[in-house]
């Protein structure tokens, strides 16, 4: 008769050693149960596998998580794209304050650097034009509303505002006496005051989003306060300066950096605080809740009715 070995390897019996052992003792050794029970030991191991390799995007997210994640009020979205592609949300904030903090060390005039930062006109269009747009694209399908808007308008403004600095685009030259002189262009009044009106009017869109900003968090609004201070100083330094008072017009442009400068680190610090949840950082990073300040407009009478 066959010799069997009785003793199980290490780890544990395999199915085909539960038949073994059945066949040589003769005992009532249920088989099944045994297949069960190292079934189920499978599957806890695949499931602590899974947990430990989750992610901020893969749990349920509180109402607060979810604003410090998106940068918008927690709303029903169908669907499950929210759990099968990646957060666009900080790379939107890293291409805005990029550019933010390197524009407003030119206004500044920070250790000689000027031009109104036209050395920089690349980054305008590649990192704050490109990544805004795409990050607000991705906003899009994720059903953000309020952060694709911000972030497809802010992609437009870096674009446009690079298309002013291109002197192939003619922007500033054709101010000028012989219609392609951007040096003569940018000090005439025509171009500083039709500067001054754009301006002013991407002032009263950050308004809007300010406004809005109040159901976020703190930082987000902070943010906006002080991207309002820089379109509302640069828009009146230009006025200034189409008045002929360069001097104080210019003194204005360097509040307006500072403002700037001051919006592109405090969107570096919304960008570290996503990043820390992204990778679920051991731990988090205050943002300052605001959402739980002021109840919406559909929490109060439910949702909106279609006509």
């Amino acid at each position: 008769m066959t010799e069997y070995n009785n003793t199980p390897p290490e780890g544990g019996s395999s199915p085909a050693n539960v038949e073994n052992n059945t066949l040589h003792n003769g005992d009532d050794y249920d088989v099944e149960a045994a297949r069960n029970k190292e079934d189920a030991s499978l599957n806890y191991s695949r499931e602590d596998a899974l947990s430990r390799m989750r992610t901020a995007q893969s749990v349920t997210m509180s109402p607060e998580l979810f604003e410090k994640l998106y940068l918008s009020p927690k709303k029903a979205v169908k669907g499950s794209l929210r759990q099968t592609f990646a957060n666009p949300t900080p790379l939107g904030l890293l291409a805005h304050s990029v550019c933010s903090t390197t524009l407003g060390c030119d206004l500044l005039g920070l250790r000689g650097a000027g031009q109104y930062g036209a050395a920089s006109t690349g980054a305008y269009v590649f990192v704050g034009g490109l990544l805004l747009v795409i990050s607000g694209i991705f906003e899009f399908f994720l059903g953000n509303t309020f952060s694709f808007v911000v972030f497809c308008s802010f992609g437009g403004f870096w674009l446009s505002f690079a298309g002013t600095l291109i002197p192939s685009f003619n922007s500033v030259g054709a101010y000028s006496p012989t219609g392609d002189n951007q040096p003569l262009g940018i000090i005439t009044r025509g171009f500083q005051a039709s500067f001054a009106f754009y301006l002013c009017f991407w002032a009263v869109i950050v308004m809007v989003f300010l406004i809005c900003s109040l159901r976020t968090n703190i930082a987000f609004f902070l943010l906006f306060v002080c991207l309002e201070g820089t379109f509302l100083c640069l828009t009146i330094a230009y006025f200034t300066l189409a008045d002929g008072r360069y001097l104080h017009g210019l003194n204005i442009v360097k509040a307006g950096g500072g403002c700037l400068l001051t919006c592109g680190l405090i969107g570096f610090y919304i960008f570290i605080v996503l990043m820390l949840v992204a990778v679920d950082f051991p731990f988090l990073l205050p943002v300052g809740d605001l959402s739980h300040l002021m109840k919406g407009y559909q929490q109060k009478h439910g949702p909106l009715k279609t006509h």
